[in-house]
C-alpha cells in the first residue's frame, strides 16, 4: 500500500512541474541540453534514472521539434542498454538515432553513430556487417575533417581486418598512428603501435616489429602496454637466437606487470622466459616459470594462455625424462583444448542467438511500421470519403496489397527463425545425445540412468609419448585430430554412443542412450573397421618412412551408469567397474588384437572366431579371463541369428 501512495504522490508532483513550469521554459533547447547531459552522466550509477531524462528529453524535443536533442537522447538510451550487455536494444535505439542525424544532415552525430553501431556487430562476430559501418563512418569523418572519429573509424577498421587476419590491417592501423599523436591520445597509439608489432611479427617481418614495438615504449615510460610490447620483443629476439636480449625483455616486461599488478601479462612474461630457458635446454627453470605462469593462469582462468603452457610443459617433463608429470600436463592440454573447444561452439551459439534475436526485433519493427501505414491509411479514407466512391476503392485495394506484402514478409521472416532454430538445435546434438538434449530442453536437467547391460570400448597408442617427441604440436594435434575423426565415423555408422577422447585414448559405448539388441556385434565390427583403419593408416605412414601409430583396443560388456553431471559445459559421461573393467581391457591387450573380456565373449562368440589368453591380472581388479578376436565367423550366422530372435519376438 505504501508504494501505491509513494507512486501516485509521485506522478502527482511531476503533473504539477509539468503544469507549471514556464511554457518558454518547457520549450528551451538549453533546458533540453541540461536533461541530455545530466542522463548522460547517470549511465553508469543510475541507468533508471538515465533513461528517465532521456525519454523526457525526446518528449520535450518532439514538442518543439528539437530533432538534435532527440537523436542525442536516443543515443544516450542506447548507451544504458550497451552497458547492460543488451545489443538487440542498443541496436535499436541507435538506429532510430541514427535516422534522425541522417535526415537532419549532422554529419558528426552520423560518424559517430555509424562506428558504434559496427563496433557492435564487431563484438558479436559479424565482421562484414561491422566493416560496412565502419567504412562508412570513415567517409564521413573524412568529409567533415573530424580527426578523432577518423581515429575512432580507422581503429575499428583495423580491428576488424586484423580479426579477419587479412593484411590490409596495416594500412588503417597505420593511417591511425599519426592521428593519435595529433589528439593527444598516447594510450591510444602506445595500443595500436604494439598491434603493429605483433602483426609484423607475426608476418616475420622482425625489423618492423621491432620497429614498432620500440614506438610503443618510447611514447610512455610504464603501465601493462609497455609490457605487451617488451613480451613481443622478447618473442621475436628468441625467434632470432638471442637469447640474452630475449630474457632482459621478458625480465622488463615482468617488472613492469608486477608493479601494474597485471597479471596477464606477467603470465606471458613468465611464458616468455621459460621459453628462452627451455631453447637453451635448461629445462629446470624452465619448468620452474612454466608454473609460475600456469598457477596464475588458473587462478585467472585464462585457458588460451593455459592450452601452450600445459604442454609446453608436458614436453620439458618429457626431456628430463619425467614421464609421469609429462603424461599428466599433457591431459591437462587435452582437456583444455575440448574446453576452448566447447567455448567456441558457445560462441558460435552467442552468434546464432543474436543473429535469431536480431531477425525477431526486425520482424516487430517491420510489424509495427505495418499497424502505422494502416492506421494512416484508414485516417486519410475517412477524410476523403467525401471524394466518392472511386477513391474509396483504390485506398481498400492499396490496404490489401500492404497486407498481403506484410503476410509474405512474416512468412519469410519466419522461415529465416526456423533456420537459426535447426542451426542452434544442431550444435546442441553434436555435444549430446538426442534423448538427453531433448530431456534438457524440456525439464532444464538430465537425470543418470542405470543401464543393466552396455557395451565399452577403449582405444590407446602404445608409446604415445615417444611419437609425441618427435613431432611438433600442430603435427601431433592434427594426426591424432585425423585418427578420432574417421574413429567418431565408425562410430556413428554402428550406431554407437561416443563419450569423450582423452589425451591419446578414445572411448565409446552401445546400448546407450538408446536400447540396441545388436550393440555386442555393432561395437566388435567398430572396433575391428578401427583395425582396418589404422593398418591403412600405418602402411602410407611406413612408405613415407614416418614411424607407425599402434593402436590397443579393449571391449567388456556390463552394468553401468550414464548420464549429465552439473550445469554448466554439459558432456554425456559413464561409470561404474564396467568401465573401468573395459579400460583393463584395452591397457592389457596387444597392438593389432582386439582384447575382449569373458562376458564380452560370451555375447560375440557366435559370430566371431576368439582365442582363449587365459587368465590375466589386471591392475586394482585381479584376475580376468581374456580373449582375442581372430575373425568373423561369418556375416551370415549373424543375420540368421538376428532372423530367429525377430520371429521368436513375434
Amino acid at each position: 500500500m505504501k508504494k501505491k501512495i509513494s507512486f501516485l504522490l509521485f506522478t502527482s508532483i511531476i503533473c504539477f512541474l509539468f503544469t507549471t513550469l514556464p511554457a518558454q521554459e518547457m520549450q528551451d533547447t538549453a533546458y533540453i541540453n541540461k536533461l541530455i547531459k545530466e542522463s548522460k552522466s547517470h549511465i553508469g550509477d543510475d541507468t533508471a534514472r538515465a533513461i528517465r531524462m532521456a525519454k523526457d528529453a525526446i518528449r520535450f524535443s518532439q514538442n518543439i521539434n528539437f530533432k538534435e536533442g532527440e537523436a542525442y537522447a536516443l543515443k544516450n538510451i542506447g548507451l544504458v542498454y550497451y552497458t547492460q550487455g543488451k545489443y538487440v536494444e542498443t541496436l535499436d535505439y541507435w538506429n532510430q538515432s541514427l535516422h534522425i542525424f541522417e535526415a537532419i544532415k549532422d554529419d558528426i552525430g552520423t560518424s559517430n553513430l555509424l562506428n558504434n553501431i559496427g563496433a557492435i556487430y564487431f563484438d558479436q562476430g559479424v565482421d562484414d556487417k561491422a566493416l560496412e559501418y565502419c567504412l562508412q563512418s570513415l567517409k564521413i569523418a573524412e568529409k567533415t575533417k573530424d580527426k578523432l572519429r577518423i581515429l575512432s573509424a580507422l581503429t575499428t577498421i583495423g580491428a576488424i581486418y586484423y580479426n579477419k587476419k587479412d593484411p590490409v590491417a596495416i594500412k588503417y592501423l597505420l593511417q591511425a598512428l599519426p592521428l593519435c599523436l595529433e589528439t593527444d591520445n598516447k594510450p591510444s597509439y602506445v595500443v595500436i603501435a604494439g598491434n603493429l608489432g605483433e602483426i609484423y611479427a607475426d608476418a616475420d617481418s622482425t625489423a618492423k616489429a621491432l620497429e614498432y614495438f620500440q614506438k610503443a615504449i618510447n611514447t610512455e615510460s610504464s603501465g601493462t602496454n609497455i609490457a605487451f610490447a617488451y613480451n613481443g620483443i622478447g618473442k621475436l629476439y628468441l625467434k632470432n637466437n638471442k637469447n640474452d636480449l630475449a630474457i632482459k625483455n621478458h625480465l622488463k616486461a615482468l617488472a613492469i606487470s608486477q608493479k601494474a599488478d597485471d597479471k596477464l601479462q606477467i603470465i606471458r612474461s613468465y611464458h616468455g622466459t621459460a621459453d628462452v630457458y627451455a631453447s637453451q635446454k635448461n629445462y629446470q627453470q624452465a619448468l620452474n616459470d612454466y608454473n609460475k605462469a600456469i598457477l596464475l593462469g588458473e587462478e585467472m582462468h585464462a585457458n588460451v594462455e593455459l592450452k601452450d603452457l600445459y604442454q609446453k610443459t608436458a614436453l620439458a617433463y618429457s626431456n628430463l625424462n619425467d614421464y609421469q608429470n609429462a603424461f599428466e600436463y599433457q591431459t591437462r592440454y587435452a582437456n583444455i583444448r575440448d574446453t576452448l573447444y566447447n567455448e567456441m561452439a558457445a560462441q558460435k551459439l552467442g552468434k546464432l542467438q543474436f543473429d535469431f534475436d536480431m531477425f525477431k526485433k526486425e520482424g516487430e519493427i517491420n510489424l509495427l511500421t505495418k499497424e502505422k501505414s494502416l492506421k494512416e491509411a484508414e485516417v486519410k479514407v475517412a477524410r476523403q470519403t467525401r471524394t466518392g466512391l472511386l477513391i474509396v476503392m483504390v485506398l481498400i485495394l492499396i490496404i490489401a496489397f500492404i497486407i498481403y506484402r506484410g503476410y509474405l514478409t512474416k512468412a519469410r521472416t519466419n522461415e529465416i527463425l526456423d533456420k537459426q532454430k535447426d542451426e542452434i538445435e544442431g550444435l546442441l546434438l553434436n555435444i549430446l545425445p538426442e534423448e538427453i538434449a531433448d530431456e534438457l530442453k524440456a525439464t532444464g536437467v538430465s537425470k543418470p540412468r542405470h543401464f543393466d547391460e552396455a557395451s565399452v570400448l577403449f582405444t590407446d597408442f602404445k608409446g604415445f609419448t615417444a611419437i609425441a617427441d618427435k613431432l611438433s604440436p600442430t603435427d601431433l594435434v592434427e594426426e591424432l585430430n585425423t585418427c578420432f575423426m574417421e574413429f567418431d565415423n565408425i562410430i556413428e555408422r554402428y550406431d554407437l554412443e561416443k563419450i569423450k577422447t582423452i589425451g591419446d585414448a578414445y572411448m565409446c559405448a552401445g546400448n546407450i542412450p538408446s536400447a540396441d539388441p545388436d550393440h555386442a556385434y555393432k561395437i566388435v565390427k567398430a572396433a575391428m573397421d578401427i583395425q582396418k583403419f589404422i593398418f591403412s593408416l600405418n602402411e602410407k605412414r611406413r612408405a613415407s618412412g614416418l614411424e607407425s601409430w599402434n593402436v590397443r583396443i579393449g571391449l567388456h560388456i556390463g552394468p553401468l551408469v550414464a548420464g549429465v553431471v552439473g550445469r554448466k559445459k554439459y558432456a554425456y559421461d559413464i561409470w561404474g567397474g564396467t568401465v573401468n573393467i573395459a579400460s583393463r581391457m584395452e591397457s592389457n591387450g596387444s597392438i593389432e588384437k582386439i582384447n575382449i573380456s569373458s562376458s564380452m565373449y560370451d555375447a560375440i562368440k557366435d559370430y566371431f572366431e576368439c582365442s582363449y589368453r587365459g587368465k590375466v591380472n589386471a591392475k586394482n581388479i585381479g584376475d580376468i579371463d581374456m580373449y582375442f578376436i581372430e575373425h568373423e565367423k561369418t556375416e551370415v550366422a549373424y543375420q540368421q541369428k538376428k532372423a530367429t530372435a525377430q520371429l521368436q519376438m513375434n
